[in-house]
């Protein structure tokens, strides 16, 4: 399953925390002009370091089957980042 929503949290300097909601069908559909020069870019990548291109498809397409669900922080100093994908 293809994440839906991505929730990012996040505390300012000044204490004020705020809440984005990111849906991913719009962005991906935004940035999917970009699609075949990053698909360029990761084969070659891929054959600079003599990784097979399908083993690295089927390696990413395994990562996005485990994103829903999975959430994350980072927090430095006065700053804190919590993001949520569902």
């Amino acid at each position: 399953m293809i994440p839906q929503l991505v929730t990012v949290r996040y505390r300012r300097s000044d204490g004020h925390r705020r809440r984005l909601f990111v849906p991913v069908l719009p962005v991906a559909l935004v940035l999917s002009p970009l699609l075949p020069l990053a698909v360029l870019g990761a084969v070659v990548a891929c054959f600079v370091n003599g990784m097979p291109p399908l083993g690295a498809l089927r390696g990413a397409g395994r990562l996005l089957w485990a994103l829903p669900g999975t959430r994350f922080e980072i927090e430095d100093g006065p700053m804190a980042f919590l993001v949520s994908i569902r």
